[in-house]
């Protein structure tokens, strides 16, 4: 039977009422609640049952069939959700509205939240380090008339954290641009419209949800968010001219009102990003670098395994933020530098890591406290957190004022005085919630116990009856036990039984006679008096009474919070910007880095350079070695051995010009780098099975992008280009990429080979040197320099190498002696060299382009031309030229 039926007449009062619900939600699964327990019906029941591992059993029968249900304790509930959502499923929760003691039928339920993979708040359904994503994105060919555009930008993309309120939209040029914003985004859900063109983009991704077309309209879009923002026009944002943006923009926020059904005060605006602000790494390129996933898809050993040493979970994920987006403003990335300068001058770090350590997670608390979905536990950890806010201005203050009264020479920024001032302490709000929540809360509200004593007048006498008002209960035992002599006489309380008098088997016998039995144990009796049974009856009423009233308070207190909204916002963001720049500060004295010097003219100079991650991972020394690009020499053509450390040399330089745009320390001696616009990386390949591609295309596509969109300030690493084909395919290949570059597009190219002919173009191109990483042969034996050497290599060391990694003998004896044929049979390849420097590509790209008089030509048959006509299209072709 499906979940969903017309005709609801057949079933009974409780299931017409589940079925009519769960039409709302088709494709949702549906925690039911009854009672202690969320219960799942039909095809949903089967469904979790598989995926949580649970029981499914039958409950009746209802249309004649048995219904398949399967169930969850309401108190263990978050343990399964977290199950369910990691498998990018998504839950209704459907709760009992009504009172059951005055429900006709079945109780009032509705569904109050959906719980989606991209829109989850709840701490045990988050993994605190990491950014939880929902991604929106529209293509310019949607039927929506005012996106409909042959013009770039070709997508309109915008994404949105629900756990800090970060809504963020950019309007992607290309293809590759949207890969490249989807492997940094990362998101957990992912809406796209119907109408999306290229659905193989997102085909590989999770949590995909395929959104109508009308959900994309500007006008709707436009309307929704003047609403939220409580504006008349969005100029103020910066995002007037991104239609596609905000069509996207749209869809996602109506998307978030729908699954979580309440205000959404802590989404307060929209950022417009745009890729010119950052340096453009493509995808391969963040998977090559392994910034935060390492090439098999684990957390260990990548850059930010090294580099996040942060003291909250907030500064975490913000480090990993600017990791995947480093800047190209000079001013914000000198603000930054001159900050962890100051923090290590200042010798800051001891001290106020543990102070921010202390503070937890206040921007998920925030935005858990505006949805309306905050613990009791979390205002405690915002109080505590409030409470630390002094001793840290304390630490910040008072350095800062020592080094400028003593007019030192440090060079104080006034950025961190600005993180300073942001980080203010908010009395106010920290003394509400010192005197409304106690000092250890229960993890729920449902039990009561959460407002503090004092705090209500009200409540405190509430909680006086509820608690069985001790005083008249001690005062009633002593009365009783003059009464009757029995001086074993104890008045008593438990949930089950409620209030009674206990005493001994034998002491009953001369109980009074207003005295009723309650309950006979095997060594006691127990009693109850009129005057006891009205006191329970009032303790009874004032425990509801005071449930209510303190669930009451608890709801109130939300909205106490959020005149403080904003301002708690800029706290955690100065406070997550310190945590990240104490860190860099920290690692920098930790791990030996230098400050680098960041310029504006291209250009990457560094001494004795290292890899982040391999020389923290490596039990030897680590060889550091220079790099010298410049407006003179702009590619280096790597030789030398497999294994001898191109691809180490390669990435550190990447990954040093990379943290020197998101204003970190670098590992090196000195530095000076200006400033990039994009990074590409091509290291290493591995066949596309997925989608049919082999090695080779795998790695030509790569090559393809780097040779379409790199431009003279961009960085460049190709590792073995050519290497998927034939000896001499992929020679032409490398040859011709490597004068491209060089000739055509000037990019700052670090190029590794094992083609040694590729070594002679540096006697034709003067932009172009060589250099080589060095080894050593002694016996048959090979010793790995590892050192940056100029010129090229001497030889490749690959039959020393396939006898290092166990290659049988004979099969390295007979390789040897088919070396010595070829070698004899054979002389060196010399490609034919290259056009003069000037017009080399200019002249290829005559054939390579779709030229005028190439389309003439195409299109003429000669053969059909007279003499006259032939002579007039040579006159029209010179004149296209």
């Amino acid at each position: 039977m499906t979940t969903a039926t017309k005709d609801l007449s057949a079933h009974t009062p409780m299931m017409r009422q589940y079925l009519t619900i769960k039409a709302e939600f088709p494709h949702t699964l549906i925690f039911y609640r009854m009672g202690d327990f969320y219960e799942l019906f039909f095809d949903d029941a089967k469904k979790a049952s598989d995926l949580l591992d649970i029981s499914l059993t039958a409950r009746g029968k209802t249309g004649g069939n048995a219904i398949p249900m399967a169930g969850v304790p309401y108190h263990a509930a978050e343990n399964y959700l977290a199950k369910l959502v990691s498998l990018g499923e998504s839950v209704a929760i459907c709760e009992q509205i009504g009172d059951p003691a005055t429900s006709k039928g079945p109780v009032e339920r509705k569904v109050v939240r959906v719980i989606t993979p991209g829109t989850v708040s709840d701490e045990a359904l988050l993994t605190d380090r990491q950014d939880n994503l929902i991604v929106a994105i529209v293509d310019n060919q949607s039927p929506n008339a005012k996106l409909k555009t042959n013009s770039a930008p070709a997508f309109g993309l915008a994404y949105l954290d629900m756990a800090s309120g970060r809504f963020v939209l950019t309007e992607p040029q290309t293809s590759e641009q949207l890969q490249a914003e989807l492997q940094r985004l990362a998101p957990a859900e992912l809406l796209y419209s119907e109408s999306l063109q290229d659905f193989d983009l997102i085909a590989h991704r999770k949590g995909l949800r395929r959104r109508p077309e009308w959900e994309f309209d500007l006008d709707t879009a436009i309307s929704l968010l003047n609403k939220q923002f409580d504006t008349k026009a969005l100029t103020g944002f910066g995002v007037d001219d991104k239609p596609l943006g905000l069509a996207a923009a749209g869809c996602l926020f109506q998307y978030v009102k729908d699954t979580q059904r309440t205000a959404l005060p802590h989404i307060r605006a929209i950022v417009c990003e745009s890729a010119n602000k950052g340096v453009v790494l493509d995808a391969a390129t963040r998977r090559n670098l392994e910034l935060t996933q390492n090439l098999h898809g684990g957390l260990d050993n990548t850059i930010a395994a090294i580099l996040d040493k942060s003291s909250t979970p907030m500064g975490s994920r913000l480090l990993k933020r600017w990791l995947h987006f480093p800047l190209r403003d000079l001013t914000v990335l000198h603000n930054r530098q001159n900050t962890v300068a100051d923090i290590i001058a200042l010798d800051l770090i001891t001290p106020i890591q543990p102070l921010l350590k202390s503070l937890g997670d206040i921007e998920r608390i925030v935005a858990r406290i505006a949805l309306g979905s905050a613990r009791p536990r979390d205002f405690a950890r915002l109080r505590f957190a409030l409470q630390q806010l002094p001793a840290l201005q304390t630490e910040l203050t008072t350095e800062l004022n020592a080094a400028q009264q003593e007019k030192s020479p440090k060079a104080i920024t006034s950025y961190l005085t600005t993180i300073a001032e942001q980080s203010q302490p908010i009395p106010g709000l920290q003394h509400l919630l010192e005197q409304a929540i106690v000092e250890n809360p229960p993890v729920l509200i449902r039990d009561g116990g959460v407002i503090a004593p004092g705090y209500h007048e009200e409540l405190d006498i509430l909680r006086d009856l509820s608690d069985g008002a001790t005083e008249f209960l001690a005062q009633l035992e002593q009365r009783e036990k003059e009464r009757t002599g029995i001086q074993s006489l104890k008045v008593g309380y438990n949930k089950v039984h409620g209030f009674f008098i206990e005493m001994s088997r034998t002491a009953a016998v001369d109980v009074p006679d207003d005295y009723i039995r309650r309950q006979t144990l095997k060594n006691n009796e127990r009693f109850i008096t009129e005057e006891l049974k009205k006191h329970e009856e009032k303790v009874l009423s004032a425990q509801s009474k005071f449930l209510a009233l303190e669930k009451t308070l608890y709801q109130e207190l939300f909205d106490k919070v959020l005149p403080d909204l904003a301002q708690l916002q800029q706290l955690s963001q100065a406070i997550a910007e310190l945590d990240v720049l104490t860190t860099f500060a920290e690692r920098a004295l930790t791990l030996n880095y230098v400050k680098p010097r960041l310029v504006a003219e291209p250009g990457i100079s560094i001494d004795a350079g290292r890899h982040v991650v391999v020389e923290q991972m490596t039990t030897d020394a680590f060889i550091a070695n220079p790099v010298l690009l410049t407006e003179q020499r702009k590619m280096l053509i790597i030789t030398g051995p497999n294994m001898g450390g191109k691809s180490t040399y390669m990435r550190q330089t990447a990954l040093i010009v990379l943290l020197a745009h998101i204003g970190c320390y670098v590992p090196a001696s000195s530095a000076t780098i200006g400033l990039v616009d994009r990074i590409f990386t091509r290291i290493g390949a591995s066949d596309d099975l997925a989608s049919g591609r082999s090695t080779f295309m795998v790695e030509m596509t790569e090559t393809a992008n780097i040779l379409h969109n790199a431009t003279d300030k961009s960085l460049v690493l190709l590792d073995e280009i050519g290497r998927g084909t034939s000896t001499y395919d992929g020679l032409s290949l490398a040859w011709a990429c490597a004068e491209m570059l060089a000739l055509k597009t000037k990019a700052f190219t670090l190029f590794a080979t094992h083609y040694f002919e590729l070594t002679l173009l540096a006697e034709q191109i003067s932009t172009l040197a060589n250099v080589h990483l060095d080894a050593i042969e002694h016996d048959d034996n090979i010793v790995f320099m590892h050192a940056i050497k100029e010129g090229a290599a001497s030889k490749s060391f690959g039959l020393q190498v396939a006898q290092l990694a166990g290659v049988p003998k004979m099969v390295i004896k007979r390789a040897k002696q088919r070396l010595t044929e070829l070698e004899q049979q054979q002389a060196p390849t010399v490609l034919s060299p290259a056009p003069a420097e000037s017009n080399a590509f200019e002249q290829l790209s005559l054939v390579t382009e779709e030229h005028p008089a190439l389309t003439t030509l195409i299109d003429t048959d000669i053969n059909e031309l007279s003499p006259r006509q032939a002579l007039e299209l040579l006159f029209t072709l010179k004149e296209q030229l």
